[in-house]
């Protein structure tokens, strides 16, 4: 979902520069984007303390004792069914809320970024922050493990990790660029599965653990 926002601010911020200093470095330094990343990570952060606020208020109650390996369980499901959406599309059309935004949040993100100044390092910390905002399945998942952990510090720093965890991806794709990104999604089409069902192991393994401290 962020790949299209990541290749408009680093062909805009390329367009800006002129000829005459346009080299690799400038390259590199227009698709790093730090601001707009750093924007995402405290947004990813505070919702993951606000996460973690919420699984511990739970947590507390009688009935949700054990909340935290069913948001375990919860997450693996979210990434199971992407998985078995990136490899056959059944997920996509049953979950359609895995893969995009609500068209009405997405609307209003939209609206409000547009009369973000993108000339300055301040417009890509906003964007950054507007754009952390965007739900998709991902988010989801991660926003279910934070919750699990019941202490904000802990669900901040997973959200974290979360963040710096699709920092790679993206600025490989502003490195590259349109024609090499498309090359560089079919390569993240043919892996992505296989690492999302070995989330979903791992998440489900952690919800066993969870589960079996109970008796």
């Amino acid at each position: 979902m962020c790949g299209p926002f990541v290749l408009g601010q680093v062909s805009d911020r390329l367009a800006r520069i002129p000829v005459a200093r346009l080299c690799e470095a400038s390259r590199v330094s227009a698709a790093l984007l730090l601001p707009y990343h750093c924007g995402r990570l405290l947004v990813y952060s505070a919702l993951g303390a606000g996460a973690a606020l919420l699984g511990l208020a739970f947590g507390n109650l009688v009935w949700f004792d054990r909340l935290s390996a069913v948001l375990l369980l919860l997450a693996a499901l979210l990434f199971l069914g992407h998985a078995a959406g990136r490899l056959s599309g059944a997920s996509a059309r049953l979950l359609p809320w895995l893969e995009r935004a609500p068209p009405g949040w997405g609307r209003s993100v939209a609206a409000l970024t547009r009369r973000i100044d993108r000339t300055h390092w301040s417009g890509g910390l906003l964007l950054g922050l507007a754009l952390g905002f965007l739900p998709c399945g991902f988010l989801y998942a991660a926003l279910a493990v934070a919750a699990a952990t019941g202490r904000p510090a802990g669900g901040a720093l997973a959200m974290f990790g979360f963040g710096l965890g699709t920092m790679p991806s993206l600025v490989v794709v502003g490195l590259a660029g349109q024609a090499a990104g498309r090359r560089w999604h079919r390569v993240i089409t043919v892996l992505a599965p296989a690492v999302m069902l070995v989330n979903a192991a791992l998440l489900a393994a952690m919800a066993w653990v969870r589960a079996a401290g109970w008796s």
